[in-house]
């Protein structure tokens, strides 16, 4: 079947018993079991529950995995996967990641006994170089959050693989609609549900996607034992969101290359970054390994003054946190999503004083340009 027929149909089926096209909230926290050694094969709403399950399945079909666990948010995900690594164990990481990913590294984990090597995992050279004897995983962001960098996905992972460590991708930018990591080599996907899967900005949400039951096993397993499991409702409502994936990435798609275009030609823009532009470091690779370049574009203002002006004079843009909603929202990484990291880390990889984040939305792409227009003139 087609990427948009599993999305709808996979994990979404009609309920069994009464026929509803849409299958009922199970919110209850225990089940009752039929008799001794006889059971639904559902106990208690941590270890599972039938939302859930369902969720999964959709999830595990669309990044074309073996198997998928969804957690109560993106975090939550990307820490059941650190937890794999036992004390002594290196991992390389892209160094422009997520800022909560390198708060969870750099101020927590390592107190385990974990060692960690932020490098431009888009050079393949410096992934290898920093790969050490006890090198045990290769974490990689592509596009990054919020440089958009992008990483050749088969050659780190056909590398690792020959070392026998493990690639995982955090594959939230694009969605398994425009990028399939599995498919490239990747050993496992992590997803923040909150963003694109859900789409719609009204609950949390994390996945890990797996490709042997090993790690199958193993990440169920912490999923049950640490708690981190999705809600009834929450895993309803990325559900939902997930039926429209498709045709809401192609909208985000095709306006984020519209307002990409018009921030790269605009005199008040020094420096406009997204993949989908011919002028990306990137771009061919990029073309090459995705199905397009989704709604994500970072630009810099020159100055912090520059980008306070703009986002406080935008109005149907949102400035707030996350990203991947039907709405537009745009942020300052370096005070918001990124804060937590050291200012010298920031410049050094390219978050600058002056860098705004966009998170395109779907709607009518003439008046996020007119918003943008008149926010920059301000300037």
């Amino acid at each position: 079947m087609g990427f948009s027929t599993d999305a709808i149909h996979v994990g979404q089926e009609p309920d069994p018993l009464t026929g509803s096209i849409v299958a009922p909230i199970y919110q209850t926290s225990t089940y009752v079991i039929e008799q001794m050694g006889k059971s639904s094969g559902y106990d208690y709403a941590r270890t599972n529950h039938p939302n859930r399950k369902a969720l999964e399945r959709t999830v595990a079909k669309l990044e074309r995995g073996h198997a998928a666990y969804v957690f109560s948010s993106g975090m939550a995900a990307i820490d059941s996967v650190f937890r794999l690594l036992r004390p002594g164990d290196h991992m390389v990481l892209s160094q422009a990641v997520y800022g909560g990913v390198y708060r969870l590294s750099t101020q927590f984990l390592v107190q385990f006994g974990l060692e960690f090597s932020y490098v431009d995992t888009s050079k393949l050279d410096e992934v290898e170089a920093a790969v050490k004897p006890n090198t045990k995983m290769i974490y990689l962001e592509t596009p990054t959050n919020p440089t958009m960098f992008v990483t050749d996905i088969a050659a780190v992972s056909a590398f690792a693989h020959e070392k026998k460590i493990t690639v995982v991708v955090d594959n939230t930018f694009l969605s398994p609609y425009l990028q399939q990591p599995l498919a490239l080599g990747a050993d496992m996907v992590v997803h923040s549900m909150t963003k694109y899967l859900n789409g719609h900005s009204d609950c949390t949400g994390g996945a890990v996607i797996v490709n042997t039951q090993a790690h199958a096993d193993a990440i169920y397993f912490l999923q049950r034992s640490v708690g981190a499991g999705l809600a009834p409702m929450d895993c309803f409502l990325v559900s939902r969101g997930i039926k429209t994936l498709a045709v809401r990435m192609d909208r985000h798609d095709s306006n984020g290359m519209a307002i990409a275009k018009f921030l790269e030609a605009h005199k008040k823009v020094k420096r406009t970054i997204y993949p989908g532009l011919s002028s990306h470091a990137q771009h061919e690779l990029a073309k090459r390994q995705q199905r397009g370049f989704g709604g994500m574009i970072s630009f810099d203002l020159g100055s912090v003054e520059a980008a306070t002006t703009l986002l406080n004079h935008v109005k149907l843009c949102s400035l707030a946190e996350s990203l991947g909603g039907v709405e537009t929202l745009i942020s300052h990484p370096p005070s918001m999503t990124h804060a937590s990291v050291p200012a010298d880390v920031r410049e050094r990889i390219g978050i600058t004083p002056g860098l705004v984040r966009l998170s395109v939305g779907i709607e009518d792409v003439e008046d996020l340009i007119a918003d943008l227009d008149q926010a920059l003139a301000k300037i």
